[in-house]
């Protein structure tokens, strides 16, 4: 089995990278292999640029997206790691999204560009199971009460990866890791990780239904 992680925070050193070491550890404990895809140390450009613009209406492929599309079809799992920066994603993450699930790939309208807007969408990524972790600072009741959890359930999950034809995603999420006094928190979240990471790769996995939740 092949992990490609995705993640987004500029230290190596930090509580998120601490979380996707221990999302990683039953991968590796098991044999499997793991692409880590750290968009701070390979230095992503999230902009959405002019070439970008002309390939959504059909031009050619910008540089340097080609072989992030070979890196996500070779993946058997899909996993993405990042802190909740205004209860989404790192705007770095979102660029990436924006930038590689393109159009002709990623998805479809009818039998191509000039069928946008007249035609059925068509997801065209295969359905590869994928987890994503969020880390965040403010409480679970914090969420609970403003339905965080819920908008970024219907924003990522289904907006984002259903659209694209991976119905099998999850968000899950790390609450309240801030300041020395959350410490067992913090533990807690590694072994949360770890049982996410278990639980991923195991044969008796029940596949998700974004749409269904």
């Amino acid at each position: 089995m092949h992990l490609l992680t995705v993640f987004a925070h500029p230290f190596t050193d930090k509580y998120p990278a601490a979380v996707m070491e221990s999302l990683h550890l039953p991968f590796q404990q098991s044999g499997h292999s793991i692409d880590v895809l750290d968009l701070h140390q390979e230095g992503f450009d999230p902009r959405f640029t002019e070439a970008d613009h002309s390939h959504f209406w059909g031009g050619p492929i910008p540089p340097g997206i080609a072989p992030m599309h070979r890196r996500v079809e070779a993946a058997d799992r899909l996993a993405f790691v990042f802190p909740v920066y205004w209860w989404g994603m790192p705007a770095l993450m979102k660029g990436w999204i924006e930038r590689v699930f393109t159009g002709g790939w990623a998805y479809q309208y009818g039998t191509g560009v000039d069928d946008r807007g007249k035609q059925p969408l068509h997801g065209l990524l295969p359905t590869i199971p994928t987890t994503l972790i969020g880390i965040g600072g403010s409480k679970k009741r914090t969420y609970d009460k403003y339905a965080y959890d819920e908008a970024m359930h219907v924003q990522i999950d289904v907006g984002i990866f259903a659209y694209c034809g991976i119905n099998d995603v999850e968000t899950h999420l790390i609450y309240d890791i801030e300041g020395d006094h959350n410490a067992p928190l913090r533990d807690a979240g590694l072994r949360r990780a770890r049982e996410i990471g278990a639980e991923f790769i195991s044969p008796d996995r029940i596949p998700r239904e974004a749409r269904a939740t």
